[in-house]
Order: structure tokens, then C-alpha cells, then sequence
């Protein structure tokens, strides 16, 4: 099974924990790493280590990461630079983090990354225009029964 180790700023990763809790249960093979005030960047990296390493079972370890560019996501580049077996998304949202966690299973690390961006991309909606687009649908909808 895939590894998976979430990470960002603050408290952006125990909060997806909570988040994940009360959606999934409690995930087998993934942990979660903030990035507090207190740390330095030296600090998150040896955590982020020791994270992979913790839900490392010999199908790779996915990185989940908040900012593109941010430390989390930097650092975790720096892993991916020592392994073929580890590789890194930033700007992850939670439907990202929960379905990594049903979409690995039977899926390639490579595979995984394909799918968790395809998802990234379907779940940003303005929802302005989808209710905009439902009323007009409804409208046609009745329209056509009359």
C-alpha cells in the first residue's frame, strides 16, 4: 500500500487529520506533519523524513503538501530528489487527501498522482455558476413538460 504523509503550514495538516477522522476513520499508512512557528526547516525536514519512513512499506510514499513553493513542499522535493519511490503534490484540498486514501490501493504511485490531480481539478467549482447553470436546467427542465 501506498504511504501517504500530509504536510503544510501550521496547523494545516492536523486539521485534515480531524477533517479525515470524521470522514474515513482513521487511515492505515499515512501521517501527519505541521509545520509550526517553532520549527525550522531543517526540523520539518528530518519530520517529514521520519513520517515516510513510518508508512513506507515498499510501494512509495505520496507527499500531500498545502502551498506549491511553501517549505512542506519544498522539503518533501528534497526526499523525492533521494528516491524514485517517493513523489510530491502541492496545493492539495481535503477530497484530494480523503480519496488518496481509496485510490491507492491497486493504483501505481504514478497512477495515484494522475488521479489525485484529476480529482484537484473536478472538485474547484464556482458555485455561483453551477447554481446558476441548475436554475436555468430546472427552467429548460419545466419548460419541456408543459
Amino acid at each position: 500500500m501506498i504511504g501517504i504523509v500530509v504536510s503544510g503550514h501550521i496547523n494545516f495538516a492536523s486539521g485534515m487529520q480531524s477533517a479525515m477522522k470524521a470522514i474515513v476513520g482513521e487511515p492505515e499508512q499515512m501521517r501527519f506533519v505541521d509545520f509550526v512557528e517553532s520549527m525550522s526547516t531543517d526540523d520539518l525536514e528530518t519530520a517529514l523524513r521520519n513520517a515516510a519512513q513510518e508508512v513506507n512499506s515498499d510501494d512509495g510514499v505520496l507527499f500531500l503538501t498545502d502551498i506549491p513553493g511553501g517549505s512542506p513542499a519544498n522539503r518533501a522535493s528534497v526526499i523525492l530528489m533521494d528516491s524514485d519511490q517517493v513523489e510530491v503534490l502541492s496545493g492539495v484540498n481535503l477530497p484530494m487527501i480523503a480519496n488518496a486514501t481509496f485510490e491507492r490501493d491497486g493504483a501505481s504511485l504514478h497512477e495515484l498522482v494522475d488521479i489525485l490531480q484529476d480529482i484537484g481539478k473536478s472538485t474547484i467549482q464556482d458555485m455561483r455558476k453551477a447554481l446558476e447553470a441548475a436554475i436555468v436546467e430546472e427552467c429548460i427542465s419545466e419548460e419541456e413538460g408543459l
